[in-house]
């Protein structure tokens, strides 16, 4: 076996966390990967994700650490979403390095809202430790942006479908429900956001897009090719003012993986992701960062891959090959 796996415990705010480090059995990097949980779900992650990619990431000469944050899991506490798990975040990298002395820099992983949560917490904290994160289909949720996800990627699809013709031919098609449907997504996707001068008050969104933007280290984003999620974030980057500033940055790597679902439910498709992020680290390390990635699907700066990825289609060929 080429790393190991301990558990510790660690405090935060008066309560007990649960966390698991997987370490190199030989020389250990100087650059740790802290695993931050997304949603109602624990330290294993969806498919045991999280498990495996910590191992990979080990067997790399990376440690990596996954916890439960307060609420979750085996940790205690009160249950708490992602725009309130500052404490925990800053808590569970300070055990990582105490557990790990000789780790100098961390990057923070996380799949949906925990990717939200890891731009949060350095808009939030500015912590210096933070020099690299990895970002996975981040949760950016408006009714307006849902909405806008839908017209062009359900009900564009559609009127493409065989099936919907047929049905339209046939009279079998619930036109009442399909339109009442339709119109409400238009009604939505003409909302905007009133945004407030009070930080505090300041949508997550926008903090997020301003913790991009003033991030001084590098970013790995990778986003599913079949998943409203991933299309919500590329549109947001492709429309939003606020984003629109983030990606004059050229900090940020991008990788689409064609036909993974949100989780990345298979095998393959977490291969891909194991593998982009093993790569990403060890061209970071190699100080040849600017050297484009090995191809999943999609892969290179921002701009470049928005088009593809939102004008996905179903049929492409996925992933990563090792």
């Amino acid at each position: 076996m080429k790393f190991t796996e301990r558990a510790i415990v660690f405090p935060c705010a008066d309560e007990n966390l649960l966390g698991i480090i997987t370490s190199p059995s030989g020389e250990a990097a100087r650059k740790g990967v802290l695993i931050i949980v997304g949603g109602p779900q624990y330290r294993a992650g969806s498919h045991r994700q999280f498990v495996l990619l910590s191992r990979t990431l080990a067997e790399a000469g990376y440690p990596a650490m996954r916890f439960d944050y307060r609420g979750m899991g085996d940790s205690t506490g009160e249950i708490r979403n992602f725009e309130h798990i500052h404490a925990d975040i800053a808590a569970a990298i300070n055990a990582f390095m105490a557990s790990c002395p000789q780790l100098q820099q961390i990057v923070l992983w996380g799949l949906c809202d925990a990717a939200s949560a890891s731009l949060l917490y350095w808009d939030a904290t500015q912590d210096h430790r933070v020099t690299g994160m990895v970002m996975l289909n981040p949760w950016v949720r408006t009714e307006a942006g849902l909405a806008k996800a839908h017209l062009k990627h359900h009900y564009g699809q559609r009127l493409l479908q065989a099936d919907f013709w047929r049905k339209l031919l046939t009279g079998n098609l619930a036109w009442g429900r399909s339109l009442k449907g339709f119109l409400a997504s238009i009604r939505a996707a003409r909302q905007t956001n009133a945004l407030s001068s009070d930080d505090q008050a300041l949508p997550f969104q926008k903090r997020m897009a301003r913790g991009l933007e003033r991030f001084r280290g590098s970013v790995l984003l990778i986003l599913s090719g079949n998943d409203f999620t991933a299309r919500e974030f590329a549109e947001a980057l492709k429309t939003d003012r606020a984003w629109q500033a983030s990606l004059q940055r050229s900090h940020a790597t991008f990788v689409a993986i064609d036909d993974a679902d949100h989780t990345f439910s298979s095998t393959a498709w977490r291969n891909c992701v194991a593998t982009a992020v093993t790569d990403w680290l060890q061209r970071e390390d190699s100080g040849k960062c600017s050297e484009k990635p090995r191809e999943p699907a999609l892969a290179g700066s921002l701009p470049s891959c928005l088009g593809g990825l939102l004008a996905h289609r179903s049929g492409a060929k996925a992933g990563l090959e090792r």
